[in-house]
């Protein structure tokens, strides 16, 4: 009995084996035809990239007065909204400098009213002078009448005309005083008087300087490169004392190699993997395709006019949008590896460009 079930038993292994190597024969083409099919349908379908950057608005905020530091309101690394005081420079000086600036507008309006007190004195000269001319005007015709009568002597009739013409002098000085009374007064199109237009200017001018010593957040963001805000430090105008990295906004700068731009469109997807995260994949699409090579707006382009002249690859900066929140940060300058699907096409221009 035992025999026979041994003898039954060693059929069956055959069997079992045949099977299993004809399940191999067929399965072993058909995934090597489904791989290469595979292959064939999404051959050329992505183009990738590991020269990739996370990219952020970043403000240098300088000073726009001289002076030391009195306060700093930041530390390293430190989120803040727009308006948050970042450094305070001393204000002391700029305080003086705008009481002069109002000293100097009071002295001119004090100067513009002396003008109009003058300029009304001056109407009253040209009245008294032409009242002197008219009298004169009336002695000399009585003079030129009584000579020739020969009732008055001839100097007397030179003297009644040396009267009228010395008379019409005094008119015409006290007329030419008003212009210049006038003239000063005048506002040339505009409605304040030019001196106390320019001493306003000037106060005006103090008083945004004295504004200016507080240097406050242009937006909302984080602070960095804050190691210059120490207290007593000399500020210079113009020279970047911090840091400030918008975090509205964050995109991916991938430098995309020439030959990888002939399908590549705006809209279409991206799919961003970031070192930082390994286990994130972030999504987004091609927002915009730049209007040069890297190379082109270096500080000192590849002269290519010379005899031992090389081709290279150049690249092309994509900007690649975030859509939605990843649920991680994404800082500034981290490594990525972003991968485009050049099979849709979303209905954008080549080389169009949106932020």
């Amino acid at each position: 009995m035992k025999g026979a079930i041994a003898a039954a038993g060693g059929a069956i292994q055959p069997a079992r084996k045949g099977r299993m190597r004809l399940v191999l024969m067929l399965s072993v083409p058909v995934l090597v035809a489904m791989v290469g099919a595979y292959l064939w349908l999404t051959s050329g379908r992505y183009v990738s990239t590991d020269n990739a950057y996370i990219q952020q608005d970043k403000a240098s905020i300088s000073a726009e007065v001289a002076g030391p530091i009195i306060e700093v309101g930041v530390r390293e690394n430190q989120r803040v909204k727009k308006g948050d005081l970042l450094f305070r420079v001393d204000p002391r000086p700029f305080r003086i400098a705008l009481a002069q600036a109002e000293a100097q507008v009071a002295a001119a309006q004090v100067q513009v009213g002396m003008l109009q007190a003058e300029k009304a004195s001056t109407g009253a000269d040209i009245h008294g002078a032409t009242a002197n001319l008219e009298f004169a005007e009336r002695a000399f015709q009585r003079q030129a009448e009584l000579l020739e009568r020969g009732f008055t002597t001839r100097a007397r009739y030179d003297e009644a005309q040396h009267d009228v013409q010395e008379a019409r002098e005094r008119l015409s000085n006290a007329r030419g005083e008003a212009d210049i009374k006038q003239a000063a007064l005048r506002q040339g199109g505009s409605s304040v008087q030019p001196t106390i237009a320019a001493a306003l200017a000037a106060r005006d001018k103090a008083l945004l300087d004295l504004k200016r010593t507080e240097i406050r957040a242009p937006s909302d963001g984080y602070v960095s490169q804050t190691e210059r805000l120490q207290v007593g430090t000399a500020v210079v105008p113009g020279l970047p004392m911090v840091t400030l990295i918008r975090s509205d906004e964050a995109w991916v700068e991938a430098n995309y190699k020439e030959t990888d731009l002939d399908k590549m469109m705006v809209g279409q997807p991206a799919e961003v993997h970031l070192d930082a995260y390994p286990s994130l994949k972030v999504r987004g699409h091609v927002a915009s395709i730049g209007r040069g090579t890297g190379s082109e707006f270096s500080v000192l382009p590849a002269q290519n006019a010379s005899g031992n002249w090389v081709k290279v690859t150049q690249r092309v900066p994509v900007r690649i949008a975030i859509d939605g929140d990843p649920g991680r940060p994404l800082l500034a300058g981290l490594s990525a590896d972003v991968s485009i699907d050049t099979r849709e096409s979303p209905g954008g221009r080549h080389f169009a460009s949106r932020r």
